[in-house]
């Protein structure tokens, strides 16, 4: 079983007398996962939360990025996403799959991205042009999951009029993620001004005192607005998959 579609088939089958029980519960039965000594590919994730893995690129070999990505897609998975990619291993894995990959975000995709289902739009937010590689990372992990993504980059309160002058994408947005570093206000600010959920992330972009975005995730974690959560650092991929997972409730 690869995700709820084919479970959903598979029942229907059943139903149908098309299937056996019997031979129901032996596909059930199939290996979860697939163990290829160095890593175990989760083969049931997309049925049991709806999204597939995802290879997070940071610490592994290009060999075994490859060779995960081909297990994935041996298996059926029809976009893979790869967080944190190195150049060195985008130029091995591009030799052999159809990957697009993007420098400044380090987010490999491979296979195209499945059409928009999520129920609306998600809006993506930075402070500064200094946030954009992070905003990049949950822009790119969303629209990998089936969303329509609008960018709104270098709206920071150091000139709020910026972010005013987009009242509508902020109105209408099923989910908002507000990036910033620095003193990470802007969470609080886009907080202030949506009826949607925000989700926060602090970036490591600042001076001394920002202590590698520390300053920012309390900020953003002590905000006075109500509707706003806060992923990790820099964590970008985990803002993108929280709004999608927003928005695609029913």
């Amino acid at each position: 079983m690869k995700d709820e579609k084919e479970l959903k088939s598979l029942l229907d089958q059943v139903a149908a007398g098309s299937v056996s029980p019997e031979e129901a519960a032996l596909q059930l039965r199939e290996v979860s996962y697939d163990d290829l000594g160095y890593a175990k590919t989760d083969l049931h994730r997309a049925m049991r939360q709806g999204i597939a893995e995802v290879i997070y690129g940071a610490g592994k070999t290009p060999e075994q990025i490859l060779g995960i990505a081909q297990n994935l897609r041996a298996h059926g998975q029809k976009t893979v996403l790869i967080t944190r990619m190195s150049a060195e291993a985008a130029a091995l894995v591009s030799g052999t799959l159809p990957l697009t990959y993007d420098a400044l975000s380090r987010v490999g995709t491979i296979g195209e991205n499945p059409l928009p289902d999520g129920k609306g739009t998600i809006v993506v937010a930075t402070g500064g042009t200094s946030d954009i590689p992070v905003a990049e990372e949950a822009a790119k992990t969303a629209e990998a999951f089936g969303n329509r993504v609008t960018r709104l980059y270098d709206v920071g309160v150091a000139g709020i009029h910026r972010l005013f002058s987009h009242q509508h994408e902020i109105q209408s947005a099923r989910v908002i993620i507000a990036i910033a570093g620095m003193e990470g206000a802007l969470a609080s600010v886009i907080g202030g001004l949506a009826s949607c959920p925000v989700i926060a992330v602090p970036t490591s972009v600042g001076y001394g005192a920002s202590f590698g975005g520390l300053s920012a995730l309390l900020s953003m974690l002590n905000s006075c607005a109500s509707g706003v959560s806060v992923v990790n650092i820099d964590n970008g991929f985990g803002a993108g998959y929280l709004a999608s997972m927003i928005n695609h409730l029913t």
